[in-house]
């Protein structure tokens, strides 16, 4: 069965840390693209892409997480990883990882639960 699990959210304070996990089990990570996307709750709130990792190991970030989030693969564990530095509240959301044949694709699926990162002072 194909499925992706997210876990790692929580509440920080701006400035800080989490990293996020996206578990992959019934295919190959790194025969598939895995993107992060991010749905922050509230009246018209659409799921956004954040960041992906190709097949090839390619990665692309949103213009509003680059050089603050890194996202990385570790086929051993067959997870992707989204490590989120200097965290702001506006990155409050709840994250899912889904998987497609490229990043720039339009058939994302096999959606996990999501993780919610929320961050407050």
């Amino acid at each position: 069965q194909v499925q992706l699990v997210e876990s790692g959210g929580g509440l920080v304070q701006p400035g800080e840390s989490l990293r996020l996990s996206c578990a992959a089990s019934g295919f190959s990570l790194d025969s598939r693209a895995i993107g992060w996307f991010r749905q922050a709750t509230g009246p018209e709130k659409e799921r956004k892409g954040v960041s992906c990792i190709s097949s090839d190991g390619s990665t692309y970030y949103a213009d509003s997480v680059k050089g603050r989030f890194t996202i990385s693969r570790d086929n051993g564990k067959n997870t992707v990883y989204l490590q989120m530095n200097s965290l702001k509240p506006e990155d409050t959301a709840v994250y899912y990882c889904a998987k497609d044949s490229a990043c720039w694709g339009t058939d994302f699926n096999s959606w996990g639960q999501g993780t919610q990162v929320t961050v407050s002072s």
